[in-house]
Order: structure tokens, then sequence, then C-alpha cells
């Protein structure tokens, strides 16, 4: 292994262990000593660091032309681009009516009826980090690629398991009955009654990230592509 590779991989363990250090044992401490306010400071900087971090480490790894497979076919792409689709209407319909995000009237939400993308999963956001993180391991299956998407999905997916327990603690039956209503795993044959505001903010967003994509990336992606 050599020695860029082998930084990302530290990079990649600080931010996925620092978000579930800080979510889980050392939150409760935390918030004791720092205060509420405080902890989401530190919470933030801490994660903005180890994501910078990633990111830097990232962009060392010289680039190669090594694959698992090879994810350049047309069918390959066809499917990521369908999965980032997917996730960025998980995404954009994540931020209405979320009982998991940290809101005053989140125990009210949970009492409601699952609607949009929550009929979809419980955790639609997460869910869209780590179809974004599939889909770009699908077409580019290198070693560096490999490190960032399988900390990102890693954190997205095991995060939200241990968001259900430290929910069940924090809101009690209100998370409970959220999570009978709801599914962690995904209901795709649900996304067509996501809701039309999800799908066209979804959509627009994602034209959007696949247009910029070649100018960002140098790499045309989404139906640009083929365009």
């Amino acid at each position: 292994m050599d020695e860029q590779l082998a930084g990302l991989i530290a990079a990649a363990l600080a931010f996925v262990g620092s978000h579930f250090a800080l979510s889980h044992p050392l939150r409760l401490p935390l918030v004791r000593g720092l205060g509420a306010g405080g902890f989401q400071i530190l919470y933030s900087l801490v994660a903005l660091a180890t994501f910078v971090w990633m990111v830097l480490a990232f962009r060392a790894v010289p680039v190669s032309s090594y694959g698992l497979w090879n994810g350049q076919g047309n069918l390959v792409w066809a499917v990521s681009s369908l999965l980032t689709l997917i996730a960025t209407v998980l995404l954009t319909g994540s931020f209405v009516g979320n009982p998991a995000l940290p809101v005053p009237n989140a125990k009210e939400l949970a009492k409601n009826r699952p609607r949009g993308v929550f009929r979809v999963t419980r955790h639609p956001m997460m869910w869209s980090f780590a179809l974004w993180s599939f889909a770009h391991l699908l077409v580019s299956p290198a070693p560096r690629v490999i490190v960032l998407t399988g900390a990102i999905g890693l954190l997205a997916l095991v995060g939200a398991l241990m968001q259900d327990r430290k929910k069940e603690v924090l809101m009690g039956r209100e998370w409970q009955l959220w999570e009978r209503n709801t599914s962690y795993w995904p209901r795709l044959d649900r996304l067509p009654s996501a809701g039309l505001v999800p799908w066209v903010s979804g959509l627009v967003l994602w034209l959007g990230a696949t247009w910029a994509h070649s100018g960002l990336i140098g790499m045309s992606a989404g139906i640009w592509r083929w365009l």
C-alpha cells in the first residue's frame, strides 16, 4: 500500500469514527460540559475538518486505471445515473417533515402518517448518501474511490441504524411509532408516490449536478453523457 492511499484510509477512519463517537458515546458528556449549542459547534467543526481532510487525501492519491471491474460501459453508467436520480429525490424530500432532524416539533412529526419520501424509508437523507456512494463506486471501482465511497456509505447506513437506537431513547414511543409506520430499507416501489415536489426538485438538482460534473470532475454524467 502506498503512502497516499494509507493517508486516505486514515482520513476516512477519522471521518467515520469521529461521527460515531460524537453522535453516541461522547454525546451526552459533551452536551453536559459544553451545552447543546457548544456541542453542535464542536460536532460541526470536527465533521468539517475530517471531511476536508478526507477530500484532500483523496485528491492526493494518484488516479489509477486499475479497477475491480470495467465501470465505463453504457449499462453501468445508466444504472449509476438512475441511482443518483433516486438519491437526489430522497435528499430533497428529506428536509420537510423529518422527525430525525433536530427540530422542536420532532415528536409531533413522528406521530404523523408518513408522507412523501418517508413512505419509501424513514432515513431518506442517509439512503441518498448511500446510493450516491454506490453509484460512484459502480463507475469507478478504483482503490481511492472504494475508500471514499465506502466511508460515506458506511457512515450513512450504520449511522441510520444507530440513529434509530438513539431516537428510541430520546423520543420514546413517538419514535417507536415512527419505526412501526416506516421502513429502514427503501421500498422502491413507493418512489412514484413520493410526491411532485421531491421529484421536481430532485430532478432539477440532478440535472444541475450532472451538468456541472463535467466541469468539476472532467467527466460527463447523467443524461449529458449521451447528449
